[in-house]
């Protein structure tokens, strides 16, 4: 049977390495959402279909989701969303993270497909004292905190809602903190890793949180097409990472010297303010900022034990994973 496979937000740090995992299988078809405006460079030249499109807009999906034979299973992978860590409050979260997947669900719905809808796993509730953090069902936006797990609960709920009472084929997947090459968003731990090697930064924080390899990520993504259970979640994680220790990693594979400087936790929360006024100045994405702060005191004991059972997920080493990244950061010119 023929195989389709959209990816909204495609050319994001997780969907452009989805494309480039379901492009090595040259019999999938892979149609890939960007938006009209957004650049296409991180998916040129890949095995794929480039649409345009918005997720808020439901009149901009038709062409995408247009697919004449019948017989095809038509995956849809939806990781278009907006990652936000800056404190003030941003309606476009919203619009894309909640409205945008409830756009999404009714396409799937219409086609008879199968959606993997990407959360995160800031949409599940914190457990005190590093309780093990498993997969739930009931979301709660008064549970979590920031607008982005906010935002992330509610299209949860809303998901396994259509999937109780409309009958959706669908499951959920919850990555932790991501990481890894092929990052042209310059997310803020790919910021960090270029600050570090380009020798700017000459502190670090107390805290650390678990990061995943983003390549981990999107091969468990993929599997749950095929493994995911309908109406079931699945974290995607891999194990809590102090920040000294992957800096430190950072500074060997670099060949410089480490940085021995920890600021404690209430000097980077007092300061936090000003460093986003700074980044935002720079037009760069902010390194620490009073949520992203949290996040690294906050728990982060996940486990990803009913996905290793039901979806194969697997974890690779962590200084694999910053070679790769360092060498693709060196390709682009961006580490001197």
């Amino acid at each position: 049977m023929k195989r389709v496979y959209i990816v909204t937000g495609a050319n994001g740090f997780l969907g452009n390495n989805i494309i480039r995992k379901l492009a090595e299988n040259k019999d999938n078809e892979i149609r890939a959402l960007v938006l009209p405006q957004e650049n296409t460079r991180p998916i040129e030249g890949l095995n794929c279909d480039i649409y345009l499109g918005d997720v808020t807009k439901p009149d901009s999906l038709n062409e995408i989701f247009n697919i004449d034979d019948s017989n095809a299973k038509l995956y849809v992978i939806h990781c278009a969303g907006i990652v936000y860590i800056k404190s003030k409050y941003n309606p476009i979260v919203y619009e894309v993270n909640v409205n945008g997947t409830k756009n999404i669900v009714a396409k799937v719905l219409e086609k008879n497909a199968k959606l993997v809808y990407v959360s995160s796993v800031h949409a599940i509730e914190e457990k005190p004292d590093r309780e093990i953090i498993t997969e739930i069902k009931d979301f709660d936006v008064d549970k979590v905190e920031g607008q982005y797990a906010k935002t992330k609960a509610e299209a949860a709920k809303y998901v396994l809602e259509m999937v109780e009472n409309n009958g959706l084929d669908a499951c959920i997947v919850h990555p932790s903190g991501m990481i890894g090459p092929n990052d042209f968003t310059n997310g803020h731990m790919t910021q960090l890793m270029v600050d570090v090697a380009n020798r700017r930064l000459a502190a670090c924080v107390n805290g650390g949180y678990d990061f995943a390899d983003v390549r981990d990520v999107a091969e468990g993504i993929i599997s749950a097409c095929e493994k995911g259970k309908k109406g079931e979640c699945y974290i995607l994680s891999n194990r809590y990472i102090e920040v000294k220790e992957l800096l430190d990693i950072v500074c060997e594979v670099s060949n410089i010297k480490k940085i021995n400087i920890i600021l404690p936790m209430w000097f980077a929360k007092l300061t936090a303010p000003l460093a986003e006024l700074y980044y935002s100045i720079l037009k760069q994405p902010p390194l620490f900022t009073k949520y992203s702060l949290y996040t690294l005191c906050s728990n982060s004991n996940f486990s990803n034990k009913k996905a290793q059972q039901e979806l194969g997920y697997t974890n690779r080493d962590l200084k694999e994973t910053v070679v790769d990244t360092i060498k693709w950061l060196k390709d682009q010119g961006r580490i001197k």
